[in-house]
C-alpha cells in the first residue's frame, strides 16, 4: 500500500503545474501553456519518492518529449501507474475561461486503466446514486432512478440527442465547453449542484476522473468508441480486448489504493483558481485517498524566492 505521505508530494505535484500554466492565462497559447505544465510536473515528480510508470500522459514516446506514456518517473520507491493531465482545460486557460486543472491519479502498478487516446461514452454520478446507472438504459431511465438533478455534458453536435433527452425528463442541465474531469468529481461531492454527467468525451480522461470519483464513493461506467480499425488495434494492444464492453468503475480503477490530485488553474465550482501576488501564488487543491476515504482541501501560499516553483511565460 502506497504510504499516506505521499498524499501531500502529490499536491506538490499539481500546484507546481497549476502555477506554471496559469502565467499565461487568457493569453491564447495553450500549446505554451500545457509545455509550462508538462515541464514543472515533471521537475516536481523527480523529488518524490516513487518508481512509477506513466500509462495516461501526454501521447506516445515519439509525441510528447516529457510525461509521454510508459515514462519512468520519481525518486525511488514503491512501484506506482500514474496518468496525468498537466492542463485539463488548455482552451479555457488561453482564454481565460473557469474549468481548468492540473490533476493526477497514483495506483499500485497494473491498477489503472491503460486507455487509448480516443473517444470513451461515460455516465457517472455521486455516492447517493451509487448502482442506479445503465450506460445501456436510456437518459430518461437513469434519470429516473437517480432524481431530481442538474446534468452536465459538453456542449457538442454529438450530443445533441442527450441533451434533448434530458431536458425532455424535467432535469436541468448545464453545457460545457471544454474539460469533463471537473465536472465528473464534482457529480461527487455534496453541495457542488452537479448531479450526474453524460456524454462522450476523451477516454484517458475518463479514467483519471474514474479515480476520484472513485475515492469520492460515486458510480460510473464507461465504454470505449474506437472510431476504425486502427484504433480498435490499439485497444487490443493495451490489453483491451472486448472494445465494446461496459466498464464499471472497478475497471477503469482496480484495487482500493489510489491518490487522486487537482489544483484549481482558473476557478472552478470546487476550487479556486491560481491567484498571484507580488513575490507568490496562492493555490487551491483538493486531495483525496480511497483507502481511508479522506478528502482534503489543501489551500496554500506559495512565497517563490523560496520556491523551486517561479515559472514564467
Amino acid at each position: 500500500m502506497m504510504n499516506r505521505e505521499l498524499s501531500m508530494e502529490f499536491v506538490r505535484v499539481t500546484e507546481a503545474a497549476a502555477i506554471a500554466s496559469a502565467r499565461g492565462v487568457g493569453r491564447g497559447d495553450k500549446n505554451g501553456i500545457d509545455q509550462l505544465a508538462v515541464d514543472a510536473m515533471r521537475k516536481m515528480f523527480d523529488t518524490v519518492n516513487i518508481s512509477g510508470t506513466v500509462v495516461i500522459g501526454e501521447g506516445e514516446m515519439d509525441e510528447a518529449p516529457m510525461l509521454y506514456i510508459g515514462e519512468h518517473v520519481g525518486a525511488g520507491g514503491p512501484e506506482v501507474d500514474i496518468a496525468v493531465d498537466p492542463v485539463e482545460g488548455t482552451n479555457l486557460v488561453a482564454k481565460g475561461q473557469p474549468g481548468a486543472i492540473a490533476v493526477i491519479a497514483i495506483a499500485p502498478k497494473g491498477c489503472l486503466l491503460h486507455a487509448p487516446d480516443m473517444y470513451m461514452d461515460k455516465i457517472a454520478v455521486g455516492p447517493r446514486a451509487k448502482g442506479c446507472i445503465n450506460i445501456d438504459d436510456p437518459v430518461s431511465a437513469n434519470l429516473e432512478r437517480v432524481g431530481d438533478l442538474t446534468v452536465v455534458a459538453l456542449d457538442r453536435p454529438r450530443h445533441r440527442k442527450i441533451i434533448e433527452e434530458v431536458r425532455a425528463a424535467g432535469a436541468r442541465i448545464r453545457l460545457i465547453s471544454d474539460g469533463d474531469v471537473d465536472p465528473i468529481i464534482n457529480a461527487g461531492i455534496e453541495g457542488t449542484g452537479i448531479h450526474m454527467y453524460i456524454g462522450r468525451g476523451g477516454a484517458p480522461e475518463g479514467v483519471l476522473a474514474a479515480a476520484g470519483l472513485k475515492c469520492l464513493g460515486g458510480d460510473m461506467q464507461a465504454r470505449l468508441c474506437p472510431e476504425n480499425e486502427e484504433q480498435e488495434e490499439r485497444c487490443h494492444k493495451m490489453g483491451i480486448s472486448d472494445v465494446k464492453q461496459i466498464l464499471t468503475i472497478d475497471d477503469l480503477v482496480k484495487g482500493d489504493d489510489v491518490m487522486f490530485t487537482a489544483s484549481g488553474i482558473t476557478n472552478c465550482d470546487l476550487l479556486h483558481g491560481v491567484n498571484f501576488f507580488g513575490n507568490g501564488a496562492r493555490t487551491h487543491t483538493i486531495s483525496m485517498r480511497y483507502a481511508t476515504g479522506t478528502v482534503r482541501f489543501v489551500d496554500a501560499v506559495h512565497t517563490f524566492d523560496r520556491s523551486n516553483i517561479n515559472i514564467k511565460l
